[in-house]
């Protein structure tokens, strides 16, 4: 773990970060892991690359890093510590930002905490390719806050019943408050080829039953990709390393490097 400077801004005209949000209806479902390599993986692929941990009260990518930061998003916004010095390199080549966790102050949207973080994200993203925001999970005010930043949503969610009724109500939940009209899926631990791509459909078939009525415009899952059940995950995860470094032949990891590949396409790319 090493402070490192905060990359030049892009010259004036130049495209700015991409903001990913990277969330999920219920926690436990990888949101995190897939973070953390999916960085990892655009990276590799020489973009310049920031995860902002955006999980406020219940902040864990420093762990999933194993990182111990001197300073920490709570420092910046309380005036403590520079942005620059709080922005370090993770293992993998990507930069955080890390969250503090057991915040108690962080765990609802006041205006102090929404004014500080939308004045940081504006600091970042005119020096980044990508910026991806680890969220809570749920629907939460901050949740949602951190979410409506971001111009893309990639769900996380798992093939578990809990998982998909939860995926569902934040489903409904950015497409009617925030009028979103398209979310991209990723179905972790999948068993077999094409589970992702099932369940994606059947989400869908529900949505366009309940929910596009109502609303009186369609709303768009984009089935992205999966990542299958691996050992080597929970191996990685114990071990607090990039499963990307760790076991990059593991099926998982290349499973995520095939879902960067997707979004360098169908995101990064597109002006």
């Amino acid at each position: 773990m090493s402070d490192v400077p905060i990359p030049s801004p892009a010259r004036p005209g130049a495209p700015t970060a991409k903001v990913l949000a990277v969330t999920s209806g219920k926690g436990g479902v990888g949101k995190t892991f897939v973070s953390a390599n999916l960085a990892a993986a655009l990276a590799r692929r020489g973009h310049r690359v920031l995860v902002l941990d955006a999980d406020l009260g219940l902040a864990n990518l420093d762990v999933v890093l194993n990182l111990h930061p001197k300073t920490t998003l709570h420092d910046v916004f309380t005036g403590k510590a520079s942005l620059q010095s709080a922005i370090i390199t993770a293992p993998g080549g990507f930069s955080v930002l890390l969250a503090g966790s057991g915040m108690v102050e962080y765990s609802r949207l006041t205006p102090e905490v929404r004014t500080e973080f939308l004045q940081v994200l504006q600091s970042i993203i005119p020096r980044y390719d990508v910026v991806l925001l680890d969220t809570g999970a749920g629907i939460s005010d901050v949740v949602l806050f951190a979410v409506s930043l971001a111009s893309e949503v990639l769900l996380v969610a798992t093939p578990e019943p809990t998982s998909l009724t939860d995926a569902y109500a934040a489903i409904k939940v950015l497409a009617t408050q925030q009028k979103r009209q398209q979310i991209r899926m990723i179905i972790n631990q999948t068993v077999r080829a094409g589970d992702g791509r099932a369940i994606t459909g059947q989400l869908q078939q529900v949505l366009d039953r309940f929910v596009v009525p109502e609303l009186g415009r369609p709303v768009r899952l984009s089935h992205l990709g999966d990542i299958p059940g691996d050992p080597a995950v929970r191996d990685a995860v114990m071990r607090r390393q990039l499963l990307l470094s760790s076991l990059p032949g593991s099926p998982a990891a290349l499973a995520v490097s095939q879902l960067a590949n997707k979004i360098e396409e169908a995101i990064i790319r597109r002006p």
